[in-house]
């Protein structure tokens, strides 16, 4: 595994974990209780962490430093806000036009809850999407759910020109991440879109905005989303606009998207799983982990569930782990795994307090939060 990859894929907490619970075995109502619990404990600890991030609105990692700039609707009544994470224009360019692209987008579009836009920490032309980027949001994520009771599974992710770039690739590599995703006037590189099966997504482009090829290459990335979708009917779900007439600047059209973005919530526990991964490894997306040591680029893990049997149709490793919520799946009774035609495991599995912990703090995201895991071998 190589430097760029460890930066983010080893399996670490952001925050300080706490000593481990003694194994034993739990009812779903006993677990709902632990895990209220244990979420208490987890916001303090993130609070804590991050007081003085929260309060500079600086964020530092690894010697890289991103200023945050973010507005809050505290009308929320009695619902937890959303968050949305708009990413800034500019790139390879002095860091005073960076600068004044990030004062930009702080007030170009209008959101409900927490509209919240970073200054990218580099002034690369990928300043948004640097491995160091996943840890980054994951950490600011973390924080607004502590500080701000931000809903983590109403986290959108929306960026215009460079922060388009950014979303091209955040949004399939962390699609476990965001509820929904709108890119605006970039270029997708070489990004692969399987991912994006539970990650609802828009794609926005003016129709004479030919630097960099965006136009073009905005169509053609339209047009393989519709093939996903009509493939695979109840995943890819998107919308597409090519605004004809219009070059980079759009005239604000694209504002629609935060009202679309809107309507969705993620799905923590989708009972279908498409993964392969990208240019930055992690070990874990949605309720399924794989072995760190044997995390490259281009892999791919495909999963579904029915009921309480899970089917693996394609794993390029030799272990899997699976995350096991109540919200999917029937825990008072057996789980069926299936590989390749054959059953890998039939049984109960058991409810723990120290899974609810462990999920908790590896993820640092409340709704990751499961009692139960089943660590399997596979046959390659």
């Amino acid at each position: 595994m190589n430097k760029l990859t460890l930066a983010v894929a080893i399996v670490v907490s952001l925050f300080a974990m706490p000593a481990p619970i003694a194994a034993r075995s739990l009812t779903a109502q006993k677990a709902q209780k632990i895990a209220r619990k244990l979420i208490g404990e987890w916001t303090d600890s993130v609070r804590k962490a991050t007081a003085e991030v929260y309060q500079s609105k600086k964020m530092t990692i690894d010697g890289h430093t991103m200023p945050l700039a973010w507005s809050a609707d505290s009308t929320k009544g009695a619902h937890k806000m959303p968050l949305y994470i708009s990413l800034h224009g500019g790139g390879g360019a002095p860091a005073e036009l960076n600068d004044q692209q990030w004062r930009n987008q702080q007030v170009i579009y209008k959101t409900d809850g927490v509209y919240l836009c970073p200054r990218a920490p580099f002034n690369t032309w990928d300043l948004h999407f640097h491995p160091e980027s996943d840890t980054f949001y994951r950490r600011i994520i973390a924080m607004m759910v502590a500080w701000l009771d931000v809903d983590p599974n109403r986290v959108y992710l929306m960026g215009y020109s460079a922060g388009g770039d950014g979303v091209w690739r955040l949004a399939p590599r962390m699609a476990d991440t965001w509820a929904a995703a709108s890119m605006m006037a970039g270029h997708p590189g070489d990004v692969r879109l399987e991912n994006l099966y539970n990650l609802p997504f828009m794609i926005w482009c003016g129709g004479n905005d030919a630097a960099y090829d965006r136009n073009n290459q905005c169509r053609q990335r339209i047009a393989q989303m519709d093939s996903l979708h009509r493939v695979h009917p109840d995943g890819y779900r998107f919308e597409g606009h090519i605004i004809e007439g219009k070059g980079h600047w759009m005239d604000r059209v694209d504002t629609a998207a935060v009202s679309w973005m809107a309507q969705y919530e993620r799905n923590p526990f989708p009972s279908v799983i498409v993964w392969r991964q990208s240019d930055v490894q992690k070990p874990y997306f949605y309720w399924i982990s794989v072995p760190t040591d044997e995390l490259a680029r281009d892999k791919e893990l495909r999963l579904h569930a029915s009921g309480n049997t899970i089917d693996i149709d394609h794993s390029d490793y030799s272990q899997i782990t699976l995350w096991l919520s109540d919200q999917l799946f029937d825990l008072d009774n057996p789980i069926i795994v299936r590989h390749r035609g054959r059953t890998l495991f039939q049984g109960r599995v058991r409810r723990s307090a120290a899974t609810l912990r462990h999920t908790l703090f590896q993820r640092n995201d409340p709704s990751y939060m499961c009692p139960a895991q089943l660590t399997l071998q596979l046959a390659r």
